[in-house]
């Protein structure tokens, strides 16, 4: 077990976890003696990270998941009649209803309280491991789970079990430092093991922890009224499937003052949202290296002040904008004049008076998938494509573009097909080492509707299908030769339904020849120039 104690630039940060690629599997082992018994040597293990930076920059240590059966405390809940039923239990009180752990060990809860309390008041060099075993917990008037002392808390989800946590909807203690969530912890969080928790959240936030939260696997399902996953420091998901519904934000990390930390990383197993506000969220660096998130609802999607896409999968829907660098108090710089005054690919800026700010977007493998009601891929600096495949459904309306970025939208490589609204239409700038075409439409295509780019030969390089009406298209990648002229068509067929696909122009309609590398920059605030690389 380590604590985590360096602070980490935002450079660094998003180079460790960028780097992670993390996986986990939990698996058990036991040892039988010749009447058939579980002895004392059994131990349950999970799988270390494949990267140690997740170790190193983290509290989190896969040996913290390995321990020996003999040692657990177990702890049948009972309401009225809760017991301790292992001979070591001088770590354990129950006090009605209310059952606090104030030592390091292993305890293994089992039963139900429909109106009760777990609380960790453990010592601050102490790792507290609590294996959930079908248990229900309930509270009428506060949060059923606290973690109010330990250097570690760990949640293990016993194979094939189901637990419940439920708080009040109202809580008695409204003090400062009271605990607002189901499961509410002062110390770093683990959640670990491959059973199944649902954490029912009435009153405020569901999963809290106010220091470092690690959700290295399980099946958990979160239904909040504000916020559904909290971290501080950090919030890392290495594994498993959580399934969270908010009426705040998702999942987030949330320390706006320590120097290096409000990140999140997601480097594997599976991430669901629907949230009333943000859908994943981080202060600081937000990176996606492995795994799936899905933000089927929210307002914006992905926001902080750097983000960084290395792998995985990611969809957003998004009332307002699909991924946003912005936040926080960052350095800035107006860039108008000069954004503004870039021809050729328009510098990817608005320009003309608009803030050039230390934000980052940077998408350099996996896929990124964006169906935005405001603009699709924002960032309040600079953005750079290097890898993967970025896609854009972006906004119907002339008010906001598929791509938004105030400082310089670089291109280098990857897969880039932007569609939307023509009224602010931003494009690679002259940073771009990777060519692409702009097309505005002269009447919208509908959403459905196959648009292939076809090179002179008559090939088609590529055909992209659109889940929305658009009046416009961007289209970067490696089969595009600059200063070659491509024909564009829309109708034919596809080979998908939605997104980068193949596919034929029999029964297209020619639209028009573009020129790749030639950008006409549209006219948002302070306008923009056109001309070529």
């Amino acid at each position: 077990m380590r604590s985590f104690r360096t602070s980490l630039s935002v450079a660094a940060v998003a180079l460790a976890i960028s780097l992670a690629g993390c996986s986990t599997a939990a698996t058990s082992s036991t040892s039988t003696g010749s009447t058939g018994t579980t002895g004392t040597s059994t131990s349950t293990t999970q799988q270390a990270v494949t990267a140690t930076t997740i170790e190193e920059d983290t509290h989190y240590d896969s040996d913290d998941l390995t321990w020996d059966a003999a040692t657990e405390v177990a702890i049948s809940l009972s309401d009225g009649g809760s017991k301790v039923t292992s001979s070591s239990s001088t770590g354990v009180a129950v006090d009605g209803n209310t059952v606090t752990i104030s030592a390091a060990g292993t305890y293994r809860l089992s039963g139900s309280l429909s109106d009760g309390q777990i609380v960790v008041a453990a010592g601050e060099e102490d790792t507290v491991r609590i294996i959930l075993d079908g248990v229900e917990l309930g509270n009428s008037s506060g949060s059923p789970f606290v973690v109010q002392s330990a250097d570690e808390a760990i949640v293990y989800l016993a194979d094939g079990t189901t637990n419940t946590l439920t708080d009040a909807t109202t809580y008695a203690d409204q003090g400062e430092d009271a605990p607002n969530a189901a499961l509410y912890s002062m110390a770093d969080l683990t959640i670990a093991g491959t059973g199944s928790l649902t954490v029912n959240g009435k009153s405020n936030d569901g999963i809290v922890s106010k220091d470092g939260l690690v959700m290295a696997a399980g099946k958990v399902t979160v239904d909040a009224v504000d916020d559904g996953i909290r971290g501080k420091d950090y919030t890392v998901l290495l594994d498993g499937a959580y399934q969270v519904t908010a009426g705040g934000d998702g999942v987030k990390a949330d320390n706006e003052t320590d120097e290096g930390r409000g990140w999140l990383l997601v480097s594997g197993g599976s991430l669901t949202v629907n949230a009333g506000d943000d859908g994943v969220k981080a202060f600081n660096t937000l990176t996606v290296s492995g795994g799936s998130v899905t933000v089927a609802e929210s307002e914006e999607g992905l926001e902080a002040q750097h983000i960084a896409i290395t792998g995985g999968e990611v969809s957003v829907t998004a009332n307002d904008d699909g991924v946003n660098a912005s936040g926080g108090s960052s350095t800035s710089t107006d860039n108008g004049a000069a954004a503004g005054g870039m021809g050729g690919p328009g510098g990817g800026g608005m320009g003309g008076g608009e803030t050039v700010g230390d934000y980052t977007v940077d998408v350099s493998g996996g896929t990124l998938t964006i169906n935005s009601e405001g603009d699709g891929l924002d960032s309040n600096g600079n953005a750079t494509i290097s890898g993967g495949t970025v896609v854009v459904n972006g906004p119907t309306n002339d008010g906001n573009g598929a791509l938004d970025v105030n400082g310089e939208l670089t291109v280098t490589g990857g897969t880039v097909a932007a569609a939307g609204s023509a009224g602010m239409a931003v494009t690679p700038g002259t940073s771009s080492t990777q060519s692409g075409v702009q097309l505005t439409f002269s009447s919208s295509v509908s959403a459905g509707t196959p648009v292939h780019i076809v090179d002179s030969a008559g090939a088609v390089v590529a055909t992209f299908v659109t889940t929305k009406t658009s009046a416009s298209l961007v289209y970067s990648s490696s089969a595009i030769t600059n200063g070659a002229t491509y024909t564009v068509y829309t109708g034919g067929s596809a080979d998908a339904d939605s997104g980068v696909t193949t596919g034929s122009i029999a029964g297209a309609e020619e639209q028009e020849s573009v020129t790749a590398g030639e950008y006409t920059q549209a006219q948002g605030p302070g306008g923009g120039g056109g001309g070529r690389w």
